[in-house]
């Protein structure tokens, strides 16, 4: 079977990554929430280092609950900084409580976060084919700059199109991929 060209496939969790999560549209606040939260702390590393802590990150910020998230005080933090399975960033820590309350924010502003992300697009997936996949396009762009303007940290144009990606706004399975 062939997958997209970027997929380790001596990655076990990779292939398993590709195949049932990456390009497929997500609407669940909290699986949004996640993903948001996960890439921020992607910043300046490698997706699969991101992936083989998951579940660690699952479990250190209580099953990625953005209303307990919200609420972390410096006694959280401490010990998110003291967890050796999750990457230990006090920058990348405090970005996920300050953007897990401009989450909520969105989330009264819009009904939930799943109606404005996916409000940029009108509730369609953005399919097209490149030569090279692009870092960022005008929408991650746009959306960048949206975020940011609310306060959220960790959203340049570069992470927010990984996202788009993430959570399907955004399919680019290549051309041979089983996924196209």
């Amino acid at each position: 079977m062939k997958r997209c060209s970027w997929v380790d496939e001596k990655s076990e969790v990779y292939i398993k990554y590709h195949d049932e999560e990456w390009g497929v549209p997500k609407y669940d606040d909290r699986d949004l929430f996640e993903l948001l939260v996960l890439e921020s702390f992607q910043a300046g590393l490698s997706w699969l280092t991101v992936l083989k802590k998951r579940e660690a990150f699952k479990a250190a910020f209580d099953d990625f609950d953005v209303k307990k998230v919200a609420n972390y005080g410096e006694d959280k933090i401490n010990e998110l900084l003291k967890n050796e399975k999750i990457i230990r960033s006090k920058n990348k820590i405090a970005s996920a409580i300050g953007n897990a309350k401009i989450f909520m924010q969105i989330q009264k502003e819009f009904g939930s976060f799943s109606n404005y992300i996916w409000g940029f697009t009108n509730n369609k997936v953005v399919k097209k084919q490149y030569v090279k996949l692009p870092a960022s396009t005008e929408l991650s762009d746009t959306i960048s700059k949206d975020l940011k303007k609310r306060g959220m940290k960790y959203v340049g144009t570069v992470i927010v199109y990984s996202y788009l990606q993430a959570i399907g706004v955004v399919d680019d399975h290549e051309k041979g991929c089983f996924k196209y």
